[in-house]
């Protein structure tokens, strides 16, 4: 008998809970997306109910070489929390976690509410500072394997996240470098231009796919436009630096493994 969205989303809020994988759900069941995106929802608030407050949100298969590889048309998106938020100074506690990587964003910070559909003309209006981010996603499913399906319902796998120095909105971010090292080795290199072709695409996409679906995006938000390079393993004490052409250093520190 098939699972229903309030027990799966339980399911995957006690995994990422517990930090103990679960197998795929789309292994036992079919899934539609409108159904990975209920899940999504209730297991997001389970946590709402245990005081945790959103944030934003972050998008996934911005680049169109992952979009053919999944065989998707559009993009994804997953929620924003603050006890997600990583503050400068912290480290990451990978006990926390299951199996988490790292990768390079962009970050905006929105200005004003938006509930409608926006232009790429409008939507620098709605930035109030632009920032580099480094997001670390930790997919609860066993293997780090997973449906399209799966993914959704899993958040899109987004589990923590720093913000680097917020900048003024018309600080370039568009076809700037950007270099992810680890331990002071560069472990991927890319380009903001690797997002859409361009991070603000990104923000245009959400506004769009949010009205849809009827969601905004409140004044304050913080918004991860996508990778722009693949996400990479992190072990007890690895020291990460997000280095973005125009935009500074983002750093992330996991703490040792008997710290």
């Amino acid at each position: 008998m098939a699972q229903s969205i309030d027990c799966l989303a339980t399911l995957l809020d006690q995994a990422a809970f517990s930090a103990k994988a679960v197998p795929q759900i789309s292994l036992s069941q079919k899934l539609s997306l409108s159904d990975a995106y209920a899940i999504q929802a209730a297991s997001l608030g389970k946590r709402y109910e245990r005081g945790e407050k959103p944030t934003g949100f972050k998008l996934g298969f911005t680049s169109k070489a992952k979009m053919e590889q999944m065989g998707v048309h559009e993009i994804i998106w997953g929620r924003l929390t603050d006890q997600m938020e990583v503050k400068h100074g912290e480290e990451l506690q990978k006990e926390k976690f299951i199996h988490p990587r790292v990768e390079p964003e962009i970050a905006f910070l929105i200005s004003d509410r938006i509930d409608r559909v926006i232009s790429m003309e409008e939507a620098p209006s709605f930035l109030k500072g632009v920032a580099g981010a480094l997001e670390v996603i930790d997919s609860r499913y066993e293997n780090f394997k997973f449906s399209l399906e799966d993914v959704i319902a899993d958040n899109c796998s987004s589990t923590a996240y720093v913000i680097g120095e917020w900048l003024a909105p018309d600080t370039p971010f568009h076809a700037q470098d950007i270099t992810l090292q680890i331990n002071g080795e560069a472990v991927q290199q890319g380009n903001s231009n690797a997002i859409l072709g361009n991070p603000l695409a990104s923000l245009v996409e959400i506004a769009r796919i949010l009205h849809e679906n009827g969601e905004v995006i409140e004044a304050g938000a913080v918004i991860l436009a996508g990778a722009a390079t693949s996400a990479v393993y992190l072990q007890p004490g690895d020291k990460v630096e997000g280095l973005f052409e125009g935009l500074g250093t983002v750093h992330l520190t996991v703490a040792k493994a008997d710290d």
